[in-house]
């Protein structure tokens, strides 16, 4: 399994969706830092399942158990390692996948890359159960971002299937707005379409089926400077951690896309002066040249497929029979994993920052 990530700041995930428990080590985190236990619990709660019918049934409290590197609620330069129990688990539900496994699942690459030993139950490691211990480790990571350096990171969720929010402001998105979004249960530009998105991931339920959506995350108060081409930088660092959640299937930084659309003369940054401070008029770029920061705010849209595990019938292939066969999938299931990923976006995004920041700035980054 490569489940360790990171260069100066490595993040190691561990467990299995229906094992006894999922945690994380954090290795690298400066000494020294005293954070607020609480606002780690919140983000985590803003990730926590079960609390509607739009997402799945499964109850978990996610408390975190700090197993190491932490005394009396200030890091100490050794590994930081957590453990979260398991609760709610339904195994059985999951019996018999091995020989027909789901559509657009892992329950068939997983069996080839591990010869048939990994857990299958609930995905195994392969879960979106395991962003838990993800985000406890980014939320810390925030936290010390904000409080030491003034670095903010948030999200909103930019679209449910065709329903389109507002996008930020690529130059003009700023630290108030991201520490607004974040107390929303549903973070979007527009309230009003709030309800909207709900409706159509409601709409996807009822049909027994799924929808995808794209988060769009940014970071303010980020340096310029930052950065190391050609393998190692910004926008390669935050891809590669940000592929490892479940579910992320594209990725792309400022107007990304868009831009291959249009003349040089339309898209270029050009340089300016804020008082003391170089910025660029625009921001079409994401906050990153020659893949180091520019200063200016990154902003990246992150896309994530619809539910593998849907309650439709589906066809699928028995691999004992070789022969094709209807699958209806039991368990509990997001109808859409958008939901729930702002936070593990952000998250994410914040480990990224946090290594990069470390690799820039050295260990005692405080």
């Amino acid at each position: 399994m490569g489940s360790t990530w990171g260069n100066n700041l490595k993040i190691s995930i561990f467990g299995e969706s229906h094992g006894m428990g999922i945690g994380a080590v954090i290795d690298g985190f400066p000494a020294g830092f005293s954070f607020n236990m609480e606002n780690i619990l919140k983000e985590m709660d803003r990730r926590a399942p079960g609390k509607s019918k739009l997402t799945t049934g499964r109850r978990e409290k996610d408390l975190p158990n700090i197993v190491s590197g932490v005394l009396d609620g200030v890091t100490t330069g050794a590994p930081i390692c957590i453990i979260i129990n398991n609760t709610d688990t339904k195994s059985r539900d999951y019996e018999g996948l091995r020989v027909v496994p789901r559509p657009s699942h892992s329950d068939y690459t997983g069996q080839l890359r591990y010869n048939g030993k990994n857990d299958i139950r609930g995905g195994g490691h392969f879960s979106g159960r395991l962003t838990a211990p993800l985000v406890f480790a980014g939320a810390l990571c925030k936290e010390f971002l904000r409080e030491a350096k003034g670095i903010e990171i948030g999200s909103h969720i930019y679209s449910i299937g065709s329903v389109k929010d507002e996008g930020f402001d690529l130059a003009g998105v700023n630290e108030g707005l991201l520490k607004s979004l974040q107390k929303m249960n549903l973070p979007v530009l527009d309230e009003d379409i709030a309800d909207v998105m709900k409706e159509a991931v409601d709409e996807a339920r009822i049909q027994k089926d799924s929808i995808g959506g794209i988060i769009e995350c940014a970071v303010t108060g980020i340096c310029a400077g930052i950065g190391s081409p050609m393998f190692e930088n910004v926008e390669s660092r935050i891809a590669s951690i940000l592929y490892g959640i479940p579910a992320v299937k594209g990725i792309e930084f400022g107007e990304g896309f868009e831009m291959s659309l249009k003349k040089g003369s339309e898209v270029n940054d050009c340089f300016s002066k804020n008082e003391d401070i170089i910025v660029t008029k625009t921001n079409y770029n994401g906050g990153i040249l020659g893949g180091i920061t520019t200063g200016m705010p990154i902003v990246v849209k992150v896309a994530l497929k619809p539910t593998p595990s849907i309650s439709k019938e589906q066809s699928t292939l028995n691999l004992k029979t070789g022969e094709e066969e209807l699958l209806i999938i039991q368990g509990r299931h997001d109808p859409c994993i958008a939901l729930r990923s702002p936070v593990v976006i952000e998250c994410a995004m914040a480990i990224a920052i946090m290594d990069l920041h470390l690799e820039a700035y050295g260990y005692d980054a405080r």
